[in-house]
């Protein structure tokens, strides 16, 4: 998908979830990247600063959230939240999911502990997630699998050593993001097992991530039909995990027609 040059990276995670920089390292990521603003979406989990957004030497952070939701049909998606100024009900719900993170987390490591039979020597604390075991698999000198192949063969959602979330619903979690944010978009609409009902959700959102590194191969034009049908308005960023931002994104125009400054 086609972006212009990027101003703001609106999707970015710190070791706050699973992300490699530390919060205090964005600032200066984000200058290497030629990026001005960046949002921090760690999932369900909220920054350590009550404001919508801080000025970082030199970079606007915007207080962001990813939070991994579940319909009465049973599909899963994300919704970034965006401006967020911390409600009690939000940090209840985030409460809530970083518990049962702990729990699923603890039982994932143990399912491949077990199938593996070495010590992954990880902690499961907040902000655990998948990932975390892959990179730990990957690093282990006794595991036969990489990252990706741990995902595939070990991690995966039909795989082994799974052990599914405990969601908020999809309503439930739209609410509580409204009542604390200025905009909840629908992440990354082509990830989903079924685009085309993720896409419907958003008649019930204010945005939908337009911009993101899925590669060239993917057509955009029913995020645009579903942007047009509903009003929304289009958020994007890199979904980086790493060191690098600004692989996708908004230009300054875009970004500040989202309202998001005032």
């Amino acid at each position: 998908m086609e972006y212009d040059m990027v101003y703001a990276d609106l999707h970015v995670h710190t070791t706050r979830s699973d992300g490699v920089l530390e919060p205090d390292e964005v600032p200066a990521a984000a200058r290497r990247s030629d990026v001005s603003v960046v949002a921090l979406t760690d999932h369900d989990r909220l920054q350590p600063f009550d404001e919508s957004a801080v000025e970082r030497e030199g970079v606007r952070i915007v207080h962001g959230i990813e939070l991994r939701v579940e319909t009465d049909a049973g599909l899963r998606v994300d919704l970034l939240g965006y401006g967020i100024e911390p409600t009690a009900a939000l940090e209840a719900t985030t409460r809530r999911i970083q518990r049962n993170r702990i729990e699923r987390g603890r039982a994932i490591v143990e399912r491949v502990e077990d199938r593996l039979g070495i010590d992954l020597g990880v902690t499961v604390e907040d902000g655990f997630g998948r990932p975390h075991v892959a990179r730990a698999i990957d690093d282990h000198p006794d595991a036969a699998y990489d990252y990706q192949g741990a995902f595939e063969h070990l991690i995966g959602g039909d795989c082994p050593c799974f052990v599914p979330r405990e969601l908020p619903s999809f309503d439930r979690g739209r609410d509580v993001l409204s009542e604390a944010g200025r905009i909840v978009s629908l992440a990354h609409p082509f990830r989903y097992p079924d685009p085309a009902a993720a896409l419907e959700l958003t008649s019930a959102l204010d945005g939908v991530e337009r911009y993101y590194p899925y590669g060239r191969e993917i057509d955009p034009e029913p995020i645009d039909r579903a942007i047009e049908r509903h009003g929304l308005v289009a958020t994007g960023g890199t979904d980086a995990h790493g060191r690098e931002f600004g692989v996708a994104g908004l230009s300054e125009a875009a970004y500040r027609g989202l309202g998001l400054e005032g």
